[in-house]
């Protein structure tokens, strides 16, 4: 199968995130996961198949689990039937796209954290406490917090998102709303956490957005994918290290050594990714899938 590196669509305009490509349908919106990956806030130039159909159909799935706790945007999983319109493109769409209730985005990327992994584990050997969340003392990298903690980020449409404290979150966002939107994404990372750990995969910290829409408000965008969540394999968990993991933390690695070694500065143009670097990350990406769907893609 080929991967989808952009969706071009003739008199339809696209508009393209760092890996959705997004076609307004008048009342409703339609998500094209495509293949692209990013890393270090730069896209790279080259895709990694099957990417695409992992991110929208796990989506789907954490969607229709979590509905009882909040709300969603997803209306239906384009599979064999395709908006009007967009019959010439059916093979392309299928499998990768999501049809989904508009909503006027809430401009906090709402981060919860279990473990104690990525930047909050730099900015605790700073000053002992994650975005301004004062941690217990002695913690080793990738320990598992005493309970999970909500870290908010400024929402960025390109560059990189900045963690900042809750009361930040509520100077842009309103209190009541992130107060809402804090107790939402604690409760859906609680309900995954727990699912995931069963399935044999640790759910290290995860991000969700939220959208207000005239019913109150719902989840966007995706629900804990490897894109947009940290998975580990529970069989292998050993704090006080890295751990594997089944997103793209294989790629920043890979891209970091490059950075080490003096290649790359983690600005735009990125370098290509080698065959067993895309090959090694499509197997994480199907494999998260696997394990915590209980299906093949």
């Amino acid at each position: 199968m080929n991967a989808l590196t952009r969706l071009d669509i003739p008199d339809r305009p696209v508009r393209r995130g760092k890996v959705r490509d997004i076609i307004d349908l008048g009342d409703r919106l339609l998500l094209v996961a495509t293949d692209r990956i990013s890393a270090f806030d730069c896209v790279m130039p080259t895709p990694i198949p099957s990417k695409g159909r992992v991110l929208t159909q796990l989506s789907a799935f954490w969607f229709h689990k979590l509905a009882d706790v909040v709300p969603n945007h997803l209306l239906e999983l384009v599979t064999d039937r395709v908006p009007a319109g967009l019959e010439a493109y059916a093979e392309t769409l299928a499998g990768r796209s999501m049809i989904c209730r508009k909503a006027d985005v809430v401009p906090i990327e709402c981060v919860v954290r279990g473990y104690l992994a990525g930047s909050g584990w730099k900015e605790y050997c700073d000053s002992g406490s994650v975005c301004g969340v004062p941690l217990p003392a002695g913690l080793r990298q990738c320990d598992a917090l005493p309970s999970p903690i909500f870290t908010p980020a400024t929402k960025a449409e390109s560059g990189h998102d900045e963690n900042i404290p809750f009361e930040k979150a509520c100077e842009i966002a309103g209190h009541d709303t992130m107060a809402t939107l804090r107790d939402a994404a604690i409760a859906l990372y609680l309900r995954a956490a727990e699912f995931a750990r069963n399935r044999g995969v640790i759910l290290a910290d995860t991000k969700f957005e939220f959208g207000h829409t005239p019913d109150g408000l719902i989840l966007i965008d995706e629900a804990l994918t490897p894109d947009s969540s940290r998975y580990w394999p529970a069989d292998r968990y050993e704090p006080g290290r890295d751990q594997e993991s089944f997103d793209k933390q294989f790629v920043r690695n890979y891209l970091q050594g490059l950075c080490d070694a003096g290649q790359w500065d983690k600005t735009d143009p990125a370098p290509a990714l080698p065959e067993d670097v895309v090959r090694a990350t499509k197997d994480r990406y199907v494999e998260a899938y696997r394990l915590l769907t209980g299906r093949d893609l």
